[in-house]
C-alpha cells in the first residue's frame, strides 16, 4: 500500500541520506513529496522550496538535524501525518513529545532500513 511521504531536508546530493530515501521510497511505490531548501531534482521529482500544503500525508521522514528542526515543527503538524519518522541523528525528545500530544506517532528509526526490511 503507497503511504504519501514529504522528505524534509532532500537535497540533490547523491551521497545524502534524504536523496537515497528518496529514491528507495519511489522504488518502493511510495508517493513522495520531497521538501528542502534548495531547489534541484531527485529522480524527476522536483525539490520543493518553502512548506508546501499538503493533504492526506501517512509519514513524514525527517533529515534535518535538532539545531535546525525549529522552523519546521508548525509546518510538520500542519501536515497532520500519521507518523514521523527520526532518521539517525534526528532525534528530538522535546518534538517527539509534542508530536504525541498532537496523536502523531515518533518513530526513532532510519527510512532506508524500513524499507529494506519491509517494516515501513
Amino acid at each position: 500500500m503507497s503511504k504519501k511521504t514529504v522528505v524534509i531536508g532532500a537535497s540533490v546530493n547523491r551521497e545524502r541520506y534524504s536523496y537515497k530515501a528518496t529514491i528507495a521510497l519511489q522504488r518502493h511505490h511510495h508517493e513522495v513529496i520531497p521538501v528542502g531548501i534548495k531547489e534541484g531534482q531527485i529522480n524527476g521529482l522536483e525539490i520543493i522550496k518553502g512548506k508546501p500544503v499538503v493533504m492526506d500525508v501517512d509519514t513524514v521522514t525527517l533529515y534535518v538535524g535538532p539545531q535546525n528542526q525549529a522552523e519546521w515543527i508548525e509546518y510538520v503538524l500542519s501536515l497532520k501525518p500519521k507518523r514521523v519518522i527520526f532518521n539517525p541523528g534526528t532525534e528530538n525528545e522535546v518534538f517527539e513529545q509534542l508530536l504525541r500530544k498532537n496523536n502523531i506517532e515518533p518513530i526513532e528509526a532510519c527510512t532506508l532500513v524500513m524499507l529494506s526490511i519491509g517494516t515501513y
